[in-house]
This record gives structure tokens, C-alpha cells and sequence, in this order.
């Protein structure tokens, strides 16, 4: 992480060939500087932030005033920092019964987000939660009486994230839990406060904004979605080939302790649906033997999507996880205790995230903590079922190779799919892939579940989902499309979206018979196509020429009274 004076150069550099975003910042005390580290920062992530800034203490004004230069900007991420020493002055000032203001001020952010949502409802916000202040007016009773400030202000958080877990929209930047490491001496300088009214030191700064960008990242759709695991003194202290099963360091004891709570922590990334694979230099029948024998393993062999032990270097080992998992390399990280192998590794794969691990092991986790290396802003239950998908896509490559050709392979598969329109159960799901999805991604627009519920609500809109199983498991809803009336006989392809991972199964065939089915049976005659390239969606770059649409004025047309259904061995359940 670089520091305010390094962030700060980085606004005199060029960021016009990056990502623009416009982000807007709104604050109840001084914010000139954490613009600057916001923006600097956004350089860092690779995006080029636009960032209109409020004058001070002008929230309620921007936000209520409908002719507001906040409301004219339009901004796609607007961030708001009403700050908890500005909070205890309205405490201080508070009327009414004490015990009810945290539900007070969160009617007062639900107002200023409702009034967000009504006037640009494609935008998201994120609010930062509140530093505590303890004021020791009761002391440690502040912990029992729902009179005192800190209660109150400790409730007001718990209520926030109450609140952000009901509103796709509304995410929150975590800056209490930056106070809690850097400390409050660290965090807030009275003197600087006093002379100035800004609340956050210059010096933690640059903690915040990359917190804030993290946020940014996911929402645009930047996600680590694997970690992969080396094993000696890495997922265990010892070498398992050397000391053997009864002699390698996890359990309860000494430095084992610090073993087995890292592989809690692995182990909630996977019940989060992280994909969790493993790269060892061993043999692979020992490196297995842990997983399936120490009775003090936390991680079992149905944690592991991959896992991949020989005596090749570690680079070729990844890239062959990497080819079974079909996600990109920069959506990867890569941990081991190892100097050498991770150096490798860098230089290999410089997509891949390395963390330096400390040398120690007991500091593994406090240091991993730090990075942040997992930002999501959604969840859903398909995730918990990630590893098994990935498992069975293993066990599909394995079968693939024992065909002479794919026609036979993807027959033998009895593949069947479920397509339906968006509905309360499955948005949630849509949304995640909209958020998540890169590579084969047309448009790539982004969508919330609020976008999605006003889409599918909308007659001018079509909304389609699919899902795709077969004889070795359900892969859930890997496919999206949303088609836009666009004229009486045309209709546009807003979204086509589809999970990588079932890529070469013949979908995309299935998924084109099915909208040009609907779109002739409602009287359309064309379906319209648009390919919009970014970094990462080359992949999907011949897509319309390759399904028979043909070039018309920067998009793709297909005809559809000359349509006849593609092959396909995917059948409608």
C-alpha cells in the first residue's frame, strides 16, 4: 500500500487509457484530502475515478435539493462520510429519549438512500460506518445502559448492516474496523480535527481509500475467486514426504495451533465459495494422506476443487488449475510459505496474486487479514456449492479424454437445462453473475437485484435464465439473458451472459435456439447483437459472427426468418 504523498503523485499521471467512473464524495467534515487518496488510489486499481467532491458539510443539501449539482453530476458510486465526532455533537444536542437515537439517525440514512435511489436508482452508494468514541461518561455501564453514546453508536453500526443486508445498493466501507488496527491515535488527531475539521489523519488516509476501492473493484465486478494452497509449512508445519502423517505440525499445540487456524480460516473462504485447490511438490498419494487420515485436519479432500501434487514446477501445476477451472489468473492467489516458489511463481504467472508470507507462521493469518484478498459485495447458497461444481467439472475433463470426438462426449453427458425468467428466488443468483462475470460477458453491464426486479417488472423487457445439468451433477444458473424491445420487429441483446465454467458443452447453441424460438413466436424478426470489448471479454469477440449474426453498423444481426435451430445436445427440462 503506498503512501498519501505517493497516491497523491498519482494524480498528475495519465489515467485516461484506464476505466473511467464517476464517483461522487459527500462528507459532514473536511474531505479535500480523501478525495485526493480515493482518486490516487483508484490509479492503483487501474480505473481513472472522476470524482466530483461536495463542499464541506453539505450532505442533506445535495442529497434533498433535486436541482443539486450531486443530482446533476449523475454519478454511478456515490460515497458518504458523516463522521461519528459530527454524530456526537448531534447527541449531545438530542432531545429526545436518548435510548432511541441510533434508530433516529439510521431513519436519517435510510432517507438520504431512498431519496439517492428515486432520483438515480443505477447507483451505488457506499457509507462508511463509525469510528467509536468512547466518551466514558458511564464508563464500562456504557455497556449496559442504552443511554450512553457508545451503546448508541455501537447500535447505530449493527442497525447499517442490518440495513445494507436488505439493500442491494447501499454497501458499507468498513473504517471502524481500520480504527481497530491502526488504533485511534493513529486514526483521528485532535489538534489537526480542531484547526481544520478533518477527521481522518493524514496517515491512514491511504487505508481508507483502498478500503473504499476494494468496494469500487467488486462492484465492477473484480473478484479473487480461487485461493491455491501448498501444503509443507504452508497448510501444515513439516514436510509430510520427510516426518510423515504422525510428525507434521497441526492440532491444538505449539505452533500446530497456528496451522489449524489457518485452515479454519481456508475452510470458511470455501463455505463462502472461494474455490479452494492445491499446488504441491510431493507425491501425490502422500500429499493426500493428511486430508484423508490426521485426525487434527481441519481441511478434508472435499474441500479441494483440484488438487494437483508431482514433481513439475509449480507455474505448469497452476496453469493446469487453471485450465480446469477456466477463471482467469488475476482472479487467483497463490499461497506459499516458499521464497523461491512464490518468486517463480511472480515471474510465471504475473496475473497471479502472491502474497509475501511472513516467515513466521503464527503471523500467517493476522498478515492475510490485512490484505483483504476476498471483497465480495453479494452472497448467495450457490455459492456454498462451488467446490462440488468444480470437483465434477474435474471429473467431465477426465471423461472427455476417453472419447474420440466431442459429439459422442457431450451426448454420452445427458445434459438437460432449465430456462425460466427472472423470479424472486433466482435474481439473487442473476445478479451475482452480472457482478462477477468477465470473460464471457458480451456488454458487460453490471446489475443489482434492485436493476433486475425493475427489468423483469418492465414490458419492454424479456428476461431469460438457464440452468445446465448432467449425469455427473447441477451446475446451478450459468447463463443469463436479457433482451430490450428495440422496435416492432427487432429485438436487442442487452445481456448474454454465461458462466466459463461450461464452456465447450454446446450452450451457447441451446441458449440461441431458445431466444430465437421465443423472439419468432412473439412476431419478432430480428435479434439484434452488440459487442462491447474490454480487458478481460476477448475471449467472446467472434460470438455473434461465429452463431451466423451478421455485421450491421457496429453491431450484430440475425435474421430470423432464415433461422434454423442449431445443433445441440442440451435438452429443455
Amino acid at each position: 500500500m503506498k503512501d498519501f504523498a505517493a497516491l497523491k503523485r498519482n494524480l498528475k499521471k495519465d489515467a485516461s487509457a484506464l476505466k473511467a467512473i464517476k464517483v461522487a464524495l459527500l462528507g459532514d467534515t473536511a474531505t479535500q484530502f480523501l478525495a485526493k487518496a480515493i482518486q490516487g488510489a483508484g490509479y492503483e486499481f487501474g480505473y481513472n475515478l472522476q470524482l466530483w467532491e461536495a463542499d464541506f458539510n453539505q450532505v442533506e443539501r445535495q442529497v434533498f435539493d433535486p436541482s443539486s449539482e450531486l443530482h446533476e453530476y449523475g454519478a454511478e458510486i456515490i460515497v458518504i462520510f458523516q463522521s461519528a465526532h459530527k454524530l456526537l455533537g448531534k447527541y449531545n444536542k438530542f432531545k429526545g429519549n436518548a435510548a432511541n437515537f441510533a434508530a433516529e439517525e439510521l431513519n436519517g440514512v435510510k432517507a438520504l438512500y431512498d431519496t439517492l435511489a428515486s432520483v438515480n436508482p443505477k447507483a451505488k452508494v457506499i457509507y462508511y460506518n463509525y469510528t467509536e468514541i468512547d466518551d466514558n461518561v458511564f464508563g464500562n455501564f456504557a455497556n449496559k445502559t442504552a443511554l450512553s453514546f457508545l451503546f448508541q453508536l455501537r447500535k447505530l453500526n449493527v442497525l447499517l448492516m442490518e440495513f445494507a443486508a436488505e439493500v442491494p445498493n447501499f454497501h458499507i466501507c468498513d473504517i471502524s474496523s481500520v480504527q481497530n488496527a491502526v488504533g485511534k491515535s493513529v486514526m483521528f488527531q485532535p489538534s489537526v480535527y480542531i484547526n481544520s475539521e478533518m477527521v481522518l489523519s493524514i496517515e491512514v488516509l491511504p487505508e481508507v481509500a483502498y478500503k473504499t476501492l476494494h468496494i469500487i473493484a467488486a462492484l465492477q465486478g473484480r473478484f479473487n475467486k480461487c485461493v491455491i494452497l501448498d501444503l509443507d509449512n504452508t497448510t501444515w508445519g513439516g514436510i509430510i514426504g520427510d516426518d510423515g502423517l504422525e510428525n507434521i505440525q497441526i492440532g491444538a499445540l505449539g505452533i500446530g495451533k497456528a496451522f489449524s487456524e489457518f485452515q479454519y480460516w481456508v475452510k470458511k473462504l470455501k463455505n463462502r465459495g472461494i474455490i479452494v485447490a492445491v499446488c504441491s511438490k510431493n507425491t501425490e498419494s502422500i500429499a493426500m494422506e493428511p486430508f484423508e487420515k490426521h485426525p487434527d485436519m481441519v481441511l478434508k479432500m472435499d474441500d479441494i476443487a483440484v488438487f494437483v501434487a508431482n514433481w513439475e514446477n509449480k507455474v505448469d501445476n497452476i496453469r493446469k488449475i487453471q485450465g480446469i477451472l477456466n477463471i482467469g489468473f488475476d482472479s487467483m492467489v497463490f499461497l506459499d510459505d516458499n521464497p523461491f516458489e512464490r518468486n517463480m511463481v511472480r515471474e510465471g504467472i504475473p496475473q497471479l496474486t502472491v502474497p509475501e508470507l511472513p516467515e513466521d507462521p503464527a503471523e500467517y493469518l493476522e498478515y492475510l487479514y490485512t490484505l483483504n484478498l476476498f471483497e465480495t459485495v453479494s452472497f448467495t447458497e450457490d455459492d456454498a456449492a462451488r467446490t462440488k461444481q468444480y470437483q465434477v467439472e474435474a471429473q467431465r475433463a477426465t471423461l472427455f479424454e476417453k472419447f474420440a470426438n466431442e459429439d459422442d462426449f457431450l451426448q454420452n453427458l445427458d445434459m438437460v437445462s432449465v430456462v425460466e425468467p427472472f423470479t424472486k428466488f433466482n435474481t439473487p443468483r442473476v445478479a451475482q453473475l452480472s457482478q462477477r462475470s468477465n470473460q464471457f460477458n458480451l456488454r458487460t453491464v453490471r446489475y443489482t437485484e434492485a436493476d433486475l426486479e425493475a427489468l423483469a417488472a418492465s414490458p419492454e423487457y424479456f428476461t431469460f435464465s438457464f440452468t445446465l445439468e448432467d449425469k455427473f451433477g447441477n451446475n446451478g444458473l450459468i447463463c443469463v439473458i436479457i433482451l430490450k424491445q428495440q422496435s416492432a420487429d427487432t429485438l436487442f441483446i442487452d445481456t448474454w451472459l454465461m458462466s466459463c465454467r461450461v464452456l465447450k458443452r454446446g450452450m451457447e447453441n441451446f441458449t440461441l435456439n431458445t431466444l430465437a424460438n421465443f423472439a419468432q413466436e412473439k412476431g419478432y424478426k430480428y435479434l439484434k447483437g452488440e459487442y462491447i470489448a474490454t480487458v478481460k471479454n476477448g475471449m467472446v469477440a467472434e460470438h455473434y459472427s461465429k452463431l451466423g449474426f451478421e455485421p450491421n453498423d457496429g453491431f450484430w444481426l440475425l435474421d430470423l426468418a432464415e433461422y434454423q435451430n442449431k445443433k445441440s445436445f442440451i435438452h429443455k427440462k
